[in-house]
């Protein structure tokens, strides 16, 4: 009997998934990661107009893909991401789908990846096998997923189609003893080539064996880590046609469900009489998208979309890009200044030299990257192992949260350690 259109559809709703775990792609810049990510889902995550003219990653990128497997192969060869095993013609089994979150590896931008770290439950280190190891971004991206409590990584030593077998096996040499130590030791370290495609399987195979996904809350309160915001309507579009913003994230606990109010925090900046404050804002999810589909309620895990009922100028160009959304009186508190305690690396990580870090004092200037947000923080008291911030743009995280500490070091932000806020 012929399938009707219903049948279609009742088809096309049960195959679609969403995704339940984040898998950053982290690195030095220009070592392929964007490339692996299309490899894996078939999407180019550069999509900025001066990423692609300068050729790198300079927002955050996201892409989702199923990972399946045959159930007539047999080892690696097994895994993959098509739907159908063009060896043996048999429909493939789905394993799970995940969302891939494609950080920048150029030095300038390590806020960028830290505030993307935030939405991680495990990475892929990115290496390339033409060039030595470790890069100067290889050695800080680590120390970040270290700092961070980013524990299940995989490895993957990339562009072995542009080195020979004996350069291969020492740059592998050299990966492996790089990782000696670190929170990466004993990782899988898996040679491909991204760009022709070679030993994807085995990376799929790496990310199941090693990567699981977490156990999450169904039943708490909704709480979405905001990474990104938008404003989806074309110039020109006429006030009746105006869609609301779209919030982009992914939501760490809860189930979220359209036609339901949510709020926004820290919110907006409001000026009255020469005094400004930074005030929540409620909305309305009108859409929720999710693994490429629209769909009337998300679970946590993987990354999402939101459509909401706010005025687009509030979200457009990430301006909500940091904040926390949920359902109302349920988020953490927000923060215009706060104390934390501090724990500094022995040495500047990916520096041209060898750099003690020096203890944190009063006055002095820090990046501060607490979950998606990242912020500048001027220290009002600095003791050992503690100081207090005031900051330039305030956060919303409860007491505990981790943070990363950058400092300004010559023309940069420099990663010098990790502190936990508290009040």
């Amino acid at each position: 009997m012929a399938k009707t259109p219903q049948d279609y559809f009742e088809t096309m709703v049960a195959e679609h998934r969403q995704p339940e775990v984040n898998i950053g792609l982290v690195g030095h810049v220009d070592h392929g990661k964007t490339t692996l990510v299309r490899a894996l889902s078939g999407e180019w995550t550069d999509q900025h107009s001066e990423e692609m003219k300068r050729g790198i990653s300079i927002r955050l990128g996201y892409a989702d893909a199923t990972l399946r497997r045959c159930p007539d192969c047999e080892g690696p060869d097994a895994y993959t991401v098509a739907e159908t095993c063009p060896e043996h013609d048999v429909e493939t089994e789905v394993l799970r789908t995940v969302s891939f979150v494609d950080a920048p590896g150029h030095e300038t931008l390590m806020a960028t990846m830290l505030s993307g770290a935030a939405l991680m439950d495990g990475a892929v280190l990115v290496v390339s096998a033409n060039e030595p190891v470790p890069q100067p971004q290889t050695e800080e991206h680590l120390m970040a997923l270290d700092i961070i409590g980013i524990e299940n990584i995989v490895i993957a030593q990339n562009k072995i189609d542009l080195v020979d077998a004996e350069t291969a096996r020492e740059n592998y040499e050299e990966i492996r003893s790089f990782v000696e130590g670190t929170v990466a030791e004993g990782a899988p370290i898996v040679p491909i080539s991204a760009e022709q495609e070679i030993n994807v399987d085995l990376v799929i195979q790496a990310l199941e064996d090693t990567i699981p996904t977490p156990d999450r809350d169904p039943d708490a309160a909704p709480q979405m880590y905001v990474a990104r915001s938008f404003d989806i309507n074309r110039p020109g579009t006429t006030w009746g046609d105006l869609k609301g913003g779209v919030l982009g994230g992914s939501l760490v606990q809860g189930v979220l469900e359209t036609d339901t109010d949510i709020e926004v925090r820290p919110g907006r900046e409001v000026e009255e009489e020469g005094q400004s404050e930074w005030r929540p804002v409620t909305t309305t999810v009108r859409s929720l998208q999710a693994g490429g589909q629209m769909v009337d309620s998300a679970d946590p895990g993987g990354l999402l979309g939101v459509g909401t009922g706010l005025d687009p100028s509030l979200t457009k160009g990430d301006a909500l890009a940091g904040q926390v959304a949920g359902e109302p009186g349920s988020l953490p508190p927000v923060w215009n200044s706060f104390e934390m305690e501090v724990d500094l690396l022995d040495r500047l990580v990916g520096a041209d030299e060898a750099t003690d870090v020096e203890e944190i004092s009063t006055g002095e200037p820090l990046m501060l990257t607490v979950g998606t947000a990242t912020t500048v923080g001027a220290v009002t008291s600095a003791r050992e192992g503690e100081a207090e911030v005031n900051l330039k743009r305030p956060v919303c995280a409860p007491e505990g949260a981790t943070i990363a500490i950058n400092r300004r070091v010559g023309a940069r932000w420099r990663l010098i350690g990790i502190g936990t806020l508290r009040e």
